[in-house]
């Protein structure tokens, strides 16, 4: 589905070295995986995430998605792209405050090229369990419901992909547990889950973990889910 060649992403701050976040990275993703990239602060992951959401371009190397070079698209193509294919979940989830959940939710179609797009919103809160609380605002919601609010609106434009950027970094580890319950239920859905971390008890929710140091993949392994290893302990 997704598919980095020898990707390179250089930044030069002024009067400083240039600093390599990203040196000739290649990593394949298949439409329908879970997959976790782990690594610690500076490894380079959120600039990883930042060039498969499109929100930064390599300085070198190429990103095909679906067999196509989005590299070459342009800003508003890009944005356009990613409206429609990406669904993001931000560790920050820049819910607005005084709007509700279901308001929050919809937020992406304002920009949507679909013609009809009554209903989505609310579709997107039942998949993650939100149906009772559309009309809350976030300082009604606990912080595991409010990361499911920013889940639901990473998938109601239905992207082809949904990328989540350190997803239970803010929260306490039940809530953290359930959030992680419910990429797996999204993936056994058949949604492609990709997930920066640096905590490897989450990572190991995954179906496969690829492990970033100094901007280079060190480690891809298809590994066996946490929860699965506990049904066969028993």
């Amino acid at each position: 589905m997704i598919e980095l060649q020898g990707i390179t992403r250089v930044y030069a701050p002024s009067g400083r070295p240039p600093v390599h976040a990203l040196s000739d990275v290649s990593l394949r993703i298949e439409r329908g995986e879970f997959v976790a990239v782990v690594g610690t602060s500076g490894s380079g992951k959120s600039t990883l995430m930042s060039i498969f959401g499109l929100l930064a371009r390599p300085t070198s190397g190429r990103y095909l998605f679906d067999g196509h070079d989005v590299t070459t698209l342009s800003v508003e193509e890009q944005a356009r792209f990613r409206n429609k294919r990406v669904g993001f979940v931000f560790q920050g989830l820049h819910l607005l405050p005084r709007t509700s959940a279901l308001e929050n939710v919809e937020l992406p179609l304002l920009y949507s090229e679909r013609t009809a797009i009554d209903g989505l919103g609310s579709k997107a809160l039942a998949a993650v369990g939100l149906t009772d609380r559309m009309q809350h605002t976030p300082a009604e919601l606990s912080g595991g419901q409010q990361q499911r609010v920013a889940i639901a609106r990473a998938l109601v434009n239905e992207p082809d992909i949904v990328l989540a950027d350190e997803p239970t970094g803010n929260l306490d580890p039940r809530s953290a547990l359930e959030v992680m319950s419910l990429f797996r239920e999204l993936n056994r859905q058949g949604h492609t889950i990709v997930i920066v971390t640096h905590d490897m008890a989450m990572a190991g929710h995954a179906k496969r973990v690829a492990r970033i140091e100094n901007g280079r993949i060190v480690a891809d392994r298809t590994t066996t889910p946490a929860r699965e290893r506990a049904s066969e302990a028993r």
